[in-house]
């Protein structure tokens, strides 16, 4: 079993250029990777745009003349990112995409960054993906992403859980500034409730059954490229890119509807939406396995179960990667409050998409009970459009047993639970 990315033969290889970018004064040193990559650009007209929209690490647009037809993009990593990106595992994925002729050309490496091909089109925006016309072309641009063998032979196996365990392990118990320590103790679960829905996820997603395929894992609008002459989308950012489970991918996608910048849930695609996503999706992965394009209408229902439950594993890994982000990150973004978000969407969604039904008009008759685990780990921001008003998430485990009881009365009681626990 393997969960490594295998590069195939006849790849183009990529130079490491011995240069460092001042990720606040780059031009400088931008302009040492021009010299090698385009050595017939004069350093004087070299124009620099930096593009703002990345929340991760900075990337700036090296271009000569009035149009931008030839852009050198280069992107500096963010603060401590290696702490929790693989970078080997970046390259070789980009290597491997771009062989299938899914990705741009990848210039270089340097000591703190990549240099890769501009691709012509627009970034997209949440309305924009919920269109038919273009997010027909998105899900069959991941069928050919999960169609792609790069295992070289051996079974592959989903870094999933490794990953999460290992952003688990890297999130801050404290900050130095005392108000996002006060943020952090009120408004974001505790470490002890995460590590509990850590053994959660790991224990009910894995025996779903969803193939492990090649996985973009980051699927947000802006790294969706469409391009509308071409009539087609690429994908850009390959930072954690691996063998991981299919649903994932999918369930991560269909989070992102929500934007980033203003996130609104209410945007995530409803039942109907996705089930037209997921049989155009299916078509093309079928297509690309050479299998034929027949999809039943159980093989869509089964796929629409496995990715809305594994869209609670993207909630709880990106929140955890916002709190690392808030520890080290130096680029202007709310991390912590992007945490509270992702947690908050995470305890919300945890009842509706981990029960054994997941149909069109889902309701608290059919709803899973929470669990101890469950109750006692729920945000601030939850409990306050959930259960009850107003709890410590770090001080409420003297609540459980009674809250526990309170719902199961009312869940016994009435076909719809209605729980309010007056402190």
């Amino acid at each position: 079993m393997a969960n490594y990315i295998h590069v195939p033969e006849g790849a183009p290889m990529v130079p490491k250029l011995d240069v460092t970018l001042d990720e606040h004064d780059y031009r400088a040193g931008a302009l040492k990777l021009i010299k090698t990559l385009r050595p017939h650009w004069k350093p004087s007209e070299v124009k620099m745009k930096s593009f703002t929209d990345g929340i991760t690490n900075k990337l700036i647009g090296c271009y000569v003349g009035g149009s931008m037809q030839d852009v050198v993009l280069v992107r500096v990593y963010g603060n401590k990112t290696e702490l929790f990106v693989d970078r080997e595992n970046e390259v070789k994925s980009f290597r491997v995409l771009q062989a299938h002729r899914c990705a741009p050309r990848l210039y270089c490496t340097f000591n703190n960054g990549l240099c890769y091909e501009f691709l012509q089109g627009v970034a997209l925006e949440p309305e924009h993906i919920r269109s038919p016309a273009i997010f027909r072309h998105i899900a069959r641009q991941m069928a050919k992403y999960h169609a792609i063998h790069a295992h070289n032979g051996w079974v592959p196996q989903s870094d999933l859980w490794l990953r999460i365990s290992k952003f688990f392990s890297l999130v801050p118990t404290h900050f130095d500034d005392p108000e996002k320590d006060q943020r952090l103790n009120s408004e974001v679960p505790s470490t002890a409730c995460l590590r509990d829905e850590m053994i959660w996820l790991q224990q009910n997603l894995s025996k779903l059954g969803s193939p492990v395929v090649l996985c973009h894992n980051d699927l947000l609008c802006k790294n969706i490229i469409y391009n509308q002459q071409e009539g087609n989308v690429k994908f850009i950012d390959y930072e954690y890119a691996g063998y991981n489970y299919q649903a994932f991918d999918i369930g991560n996608h269909f989070n992102e509807f929500a934007g980033l910048n203003e996130v609104d849930y209410t945007l995530y695609p409803g039942r109907e939406l996705q089930l037209q996503w997921l049989r155009a999706y299916l078509e093309a992965y079928e297509e690309y396995k050479s299998q034929g394009t027949q999809v039943s209408n159980t093989e869509v229902e089964v796929l629409y179960v496995q990715v809305n439950r594994f869209a609670l594993a993207s909630h709880f890994i990106w929140g955890l990667w916002a709190l690392i982000q808030a520890q080290y990150s130096t680029i202007d973004f709310d991390f912590l409050g992007y945490a509270v978000l992702r947690f908050s969407q995470y305890f919300k969604m945890k009842p509706e998409f981990s029960g054994a039904n997941l149909s069109s008009e889902t309701c608290l008759r059919t709803a899973w009970l929470p669990s101890f685990t469950s109750i006692s780990c729920v945000s601030l921001p939850i409990l306050q459009t959930t259960i009850y008003n107003s709890v410590n998430t770090r001080n409420c485990e003297f609540l459980v047993v009674l809250l526990y009881f309170d719902i199961c009365f009312f869940f016994y009681a009435s076909s719809f639970v209605t729980v309010k626990l007056a402190l």
